[in-house]
């Protein structure tokens, strides 16, 4: 059971730490033991990082997002990058974000490429993001040992991540520029959005893999070409 788990939380930290390990003057810490602990099982704690992980790849997505498109700020009425940040993952962030016209996980990634959409393109296609997330693990981000994850949907979300980025990269408005900007090979050449959609594609493809791995079920995997996908239902 302890190698077990040491294995599990070992092989997780290898993927969601490849773009936030400690310095080299720092120490790598461990997960704090709570008293809740005693009721999660091994798959309970490892959902917990991959969920908590991914939640803080995908602020710093929107952070980035928002350098490369400053005017979306505007376009969703924020006083400044940080209030449009904090809309998102701020202690008062609101269970639906204003301004999508209540839509959430594919449907306000969707949004963002939308050209009738006159509001923040950043906060749709995040949010969007956000709340797939959520829904692939139940809607939850804390787990214990009556709570099961389908793998099928951890599967999909990793899929949709793949889907989402391509978009982001290609879709474009009927004038030929994108609708948000993202990797630049211009300058240094930042393709720093690629190793976001890497970090969360591979985070969430092996928690599928755990999970099905821990409940005995197979992962229908499909094959599709990613430019004429749609998102798989979660």
């Amino acid at each position: 059971m302890i190698v077990s788990r040491l294995l599990l939380l070992l092989l997780v930290a290898v993927l969601a730490g490849c773009g936030s390990a400690p310095g080299r003057d720092e120490k790598v810490r461990p997960h704090d033991f709570e008293i809740g602990d005693i009721a999660k099982s091994d798959v309970d704690l490892v959902a917990e990082i991959s969920v908590r992980q991914s939640l803080e790849y995908l602020q710093e997505l929107a952070r980035k997002l928002y350098v490369r498109n400053p005017n979306q700020v505007l376009r969703g009425r924020y006083a400044s990058q940080q209030a449009a940040l904090n809309a998102l993952f701020g202690s008062r962030r609101l269970n639906h974000h204003p301004g999508l016209r209540g839509k959430r996980s594919s449907a306000a990634i969707q949004l963002a490429f939308d050209e009738h959409f006159d509001g923040d393109r950043v906060a749709a296609f995040v949010e969007g993001m956000r709340t797939m997330l959520l829904d692939a693990y139940g809607g939850k981000d804390t787990f214990y040992l009556h709570d099961s994850l389908d793998p099928q949907r951890l599967y999909y979300l990793a899929r949709n991540v793949e889907i989402a980025f391509w978009k982001l990269g290609h879709d474009r408005e009927p004038t030929g520029q994108l609708y948000l900007l993202s990797n630049s090979l211009q300058g240094s050449g930042d393709l720093s959005f690629e190793r976001l959609a890497g970090k969360l594609i591979s985070l969430n493809d092996h928690m599928a893999q755990v999970v099905a791995d821990s409940t005995k079920r197979q992962i229908k995997n499909v094959i599709q070409s990613v430019a004429s996908a749609v998102f798989f239902p979660i």
